[in-house]
């Protein structure tokens, strides 16, 4: 399912974990406030039923996640893209991508990299690096439309993915960027 023809493209799963957070956070007003910031076009796809393993725009995704950081957090919009970041892990590994967790192993999660990405995106890779027995690196390369914004997002999943396999106090810092003209995103992943 396309609306837009730019070729970039998310699963619809990422969309329903938005509206899901939405919801849980203050209910139909809270996803009223944050569509009613959209062109009607993206108001009338979001309200229709979307499916988790359909084609969505990228567009449509980076559009939802800033119109939901200025209503739930805009004086700190980059904590609001990490906490969609960190819902949008628990709903996927609480549900279907629940086979990735392995409490206690955290690499067995990142080295999954490649493959939990193409749930997300259509173009690009990910490539994961053991570094330690406690830290890896993520590296991802040739995505289209990279923000800031969504690597927030990428910071707080994998945040999140690392404490559900067990981890504490993990830290997920974000030292190359594309979007800041960097040849592609790195990760660098850490944990207790």
């Amino acid at each position: 399912m396309m609306t837009e023809d730019s070729g970039s493209r998310i699963k619809g799963g990422v969309l329903i974990s938005r509206l899901n957070m939405l919801r849980q956070q203050g209910g139909q007003v809270c996803v009223d406030a944050v569509l009613g910031r959209l062109p009607p076009a993206d108001q009338a796809l979001l309200r229709k039923m979307l499916l988790p393993v359909a084609w969505y725009p990228l567009e449509l995704n980076l559009r939802l996640d800033t119109a939901i950081a200025a209503v739930l957090s805009p004086e700190d919009e980059r904590r609001a893209f990490v906490e969609m970041g960190r819902a949008s892990a628990d709903e996927a590994l609480h549900g279907a991508q629940h086979v990735f967790v392995r409490p206690g192993d955290p690499h067995f999660l990142l080295g999954q990299a490649a493959r939990i990405y193409r749930y997300y995106y259509a173009v690009g890779s990910r490539t994961y690096e053991h570094t330690g027995p406690r830290s890896a690196v993520l590296r991802t390369f040739g995505a289209e439309n990279v923000t800031e914004a969504d690597c927030c997002t990428i910071v707080g999943w994998h945040q999140r993915a690392i404490e559900l396999c067990g981890g504490v106090r993990v830290r997920v810092s974000h030292p190359m960027c594309r979007a800041r003209g960097a040849p592609h995103c790195e990760y660098l992943c850490e944990w207790d």
